[in-house]
């Protein structure tokens, strides 16, 4: 048996020399603490990435919410217009302000006539047409500085009879016409 007193000899020997002999904690401490500090920061960052993916998950659900809401009164307006748009009830609410229906349309040709019978439209029974909008008799000639009557047309008459303008200068005319 070898006592704790003698040599070791020949590979034993050699190996030895390569491998300290005392303790090997003291090399394994450094080693320990890096893989303890990894592990404890990739938890710190785990927690921390977990924590913004759920306030944005929070903040995604609120945008969707609100999206929801905003659709659904943009679609309870669009009803309303469309309500208020229909046949029916511009037709109500015209009655209701007193309006009636128009009669046969008149057309004003290019050249001045007029196509059609112009005529007023019916009142609405118990209905006063307005001074506003009443039509006004035409203006008597007005005398010029003769005493003569104005050989010049009403406006009414220019728009309906007459191609030139009021200023005097024929309306310009596009070719092929």
């Amino acid at each position: 048996m070898r006592g704790p007193g003698k040599q070791l000899k020949g590979r034993a020997a050699r190996l030895a020399q390569v491998l300290p002999a005392g303790s090997n904690s003291a090399a394994r401490t450094p080693f320990v603490l890096l893989v303890v500090l990894l592990l404890g920061g990739g938890l710190i960052a785990l927690l921390l990435l977990n924590s913004a993916l759920s306030e944005g998950s929070f903040r995604l659900t609120d945008l969707k919410k609100r999206t929801t809401d905003l659709t659904d009164e943009q679609q309870a307006l669009q009803r309303d217009v469309d309500d208020l748009s229909a046949p029916y009830a511009l037709e109500r609410r015209a009655r209701e302000l007193g309006m009636v229906p128009g009669g046969s349309p008149a057309f004003l040709d290019p050249d001045g006539t007029v196509r059609g019978a112009p005529g007023a439209a019916p009142t609405a029974p118990g209905a006063q047409p307005s001074a506003q909008f009443a039509p006004q008799p035409p203006a008597a000639p007005s005398a010029g500085p003769s005493g003569e009557p104005s050989a010049r047309p009403s406006v009414l008459e220019e728009t309906s009879t007459s191609p030139v303008p009021a200023s005097g200068t024929p309306a310009p005319t596009t070719p092929g016409r």
